[in-house]
């Protein structure tokens, strides 16, 4: 079984810390078998989170604030016009990291070749990337934690948001790499709510990201405060 959770785009995107807690609470019951596995897809106002592998010298550059998080990865923005998925799931027995992030990636990859963007991996770096090899630009960052076999935190994929954040700080702690847009490689507007049907369809088929193997033709992604879980529809 699993949820997709839209907890809010455009004009109702999700402050940070609320959708921290929200992640927070959905995890306790998700651990405790409460309710299924979930998805939660958003978009936060401007902000720059960093993980716990961030050094001083890429934080910004103007001393604006930074939120500090347990994920891993290092530090990263989230804003308008950037899609962002939080997965909690339950993880199968041996506990495979590596292999949930390699899930994500190849996810992502296939919505974005859906959509004409020749997406590939990086030998050495996760997320997801665009270019000629050897000068590719990250278009979607992963950082993730498992506490209790159940993720948190997830991916940020870039639709049409602003690359101007990004010049502040060392991003991903990456200094020899560029970032990058769907907007910007395929020269039209791409805003987050398109990707919302595209990523629960992939995320049904991808059989490390929902072990049930759901059909896509079960998903109906419903949109809901963080307050109003108890409203989303379970799909099965």
């Amino acid at each position: 079984m699993l949820d997709f959770v839209v907890a809010g785009l455009s004009a109702n995107s999700v402050p940070y810390v609320e959708g921290l807690e929200l992640q927070r609470a959905v995890h306790r019951s998700v651990v405790a078998r409460e309710r299924p596995d979930t998805v939660l897809l958003l978009e936060h106002p401007a902000v720059y989170t960093a993980g716990k592998r961030t050094l001083p010298e890429e934080r910004p550059i103007d001393d604006t604030p930074v939120i500090d998080v347990d994920r891993g990865g290092k530090i990263t923005w989230h804003g308008p016009g950037q899609l962002v998925g939080y997965p909690i799931l339950h993880l199968q027995e041996p506990v495979d990291v590596v292999g949930y992030v390699r899930s994500l990636e190849g996810m992502l990859i296939e919505v974005l070749i859906d959509f004409g963007i020749d997406a590939v991996r990086v030998p050495g770096r996760s997320g997801v990337w665009v270019g000629e090899a050897g000068h590719e630009d990250k278009i979607a960052a992963i950082g993730i934690r498992v506490a209790e076999g159940v993720t948190m935190h997830g991916f940020a994929l870039n639709c049409s948001n602003s690359l101007e954040p990004y010049s502040r700080i060392v991003a991903c702690g990456i200094r020899d790499a560029g970032v990058t847009t769907m907007s910007r490689v395929l020269g039209h507007a791409v805003n987050p709510g398109e990707l919302i049907d595209p990523i629960t369809e992939a995320f049904l088929r991808a059989p490390g990201l929902n072990p049930t193997s759901l059909s896509p033709a079960s998903c109906s992604p419903v949109s809901c405060s963080p307050a109003s879980l108890e409203t989303v529809r379970t799909h099965a």
